[in-house]
């Protein structure tokens, strides 16, 4: 991700906003202003919860961009930032979406993406994150930004195009909707939270079909997303404290997947593979090779992280 923290506003003080507000005695509604919060408005502009982020992001980004806006009420910048991003998304036609997210009401995906201030904007395409920025930032700039989204996917999510040409009505039309009921019973339990079904249902298609890279890329996703929202943060410390703890390394893996450190969580698994034999080794190797099917195959980092787990392995 990004570093362009100008103009960002500490989350720290999330959590202590949030009390107050549920202390403060309640107050008559007021109409709107053009100083209130940012709400979502626009044929391609969206709120999302945890409830429907699977639905509504994930699944929506193998098809076009979509845009994360994490904001709050009591964000300054984020009340400038919002508006641009909406204006955007619905003057593009759909080439791209805009996913509206309250950090207040929805902490999880703020922690899923390891958000330290806001507003954080971060870029989704087919599952994962590309790109991302933090901080009200000027038109021109994020224009400019958007553009180059859509030139580096244009090749790999139909979508785009499709949008760009001119398709009529809204972009999940363009959508392809899985037909197989196992992947759709696969999906429905993964819309209820309920990961154990989804990795049931996705092993039983692998079961039969040992080759299915799709339900492959999926199963590994469920397994991470379920170890992912237990995950404890202080287990990087702990695996920092006892190199020799292997549980403590997976976790901490684990942990900096979460939190975008990617490059961090392999190099932490490699050295591990280097300093263990037997159970130990090969258990670490199965669970990195595990995360690799989270990014795609042509992935930069995961390219690197096979060449040097060879290296370690032989």
């Amino acid at each position: 991700m990004s570093a362009a923290l100008s103009g960002a506003v500490d989350l720290s003080a999330l959590k202590a906003r949030a009390d107050a507000a549920r202390q403060a005695p309640s107050k008559p509604a007021a109409a709107p202003a053009g100083g209130d919060a940012p709400a979502a408005g626009g044929p391609f502009v969206f709120d999302v919860t945890e409830a429907t982020f699977q639905a509504d992001v994930v699944e929506r980004s193998l098809q076009v961009p979509v845009v994360v806006d994490l904001w709050a009420e009591w964000c300054g910048p984020c009340k400038q930032l919002s508006p641009v991003l909406e204006k955007l998304a619905n003057a593009g036609g759909g080439a791209w979406v805009l996913a509206k997210v309250d950090v207040d009401a929805n902490p999880r995906i703020a922690q899923l993406f390891g958000v330290q201030s806001i507003p954080t904007i971060v870029a989704i395409a087919g599952g994962q994150p590309v790109d991302a920025f933090s901080g009200a930032q000027p038109e021109p700039q994020i224009r400019q930004w958007i553009g180059a989204l859509l030139d580096a996917l244009r090749d790999r999510l139909p979508g785009i195009a499709a949008a760009e040409a001119g398709v009529q009505g809204d972009v999940e039309e363009v959508y392809e909707e899985p037909t197989d009921p196992r992947i759709i019973a696969a999906e429905d339990a993964l819309e209820r939270g309920d990961y154990a079904a989804a990795e049931q249902a996705y092993q039983q298609i692998l079961d039969v079909e040992p080759g299915n890279e799709e339900v492959k890329a999926a199963l590994a996703q469920v397994k991470f997303t379920a170890r992912a929202e237990s995950a404890d943060p202080s287990a990087i410390g702990k695996a920092d404290a006892d190199p020799s703890d292997v549980e403590a390394q997976l976790a901490a893996a684990d942990v900096q997947v979460a939190m975008q450190q990617v490059d961090e969580a392999f190099a932490r698994l490699i050295n591990t593979v280097r300093s263990t034999s037997g159970e130990d080794r090969d258990k670490v190797r199965s669970h990195l090779v595990e995360l690799f099917g989270l990014f795609p195959t042509d992935d930069p980092r995961v390219a690197k992280a096979r060449r040097d787990l060879a290296s370690a392995l032989f």
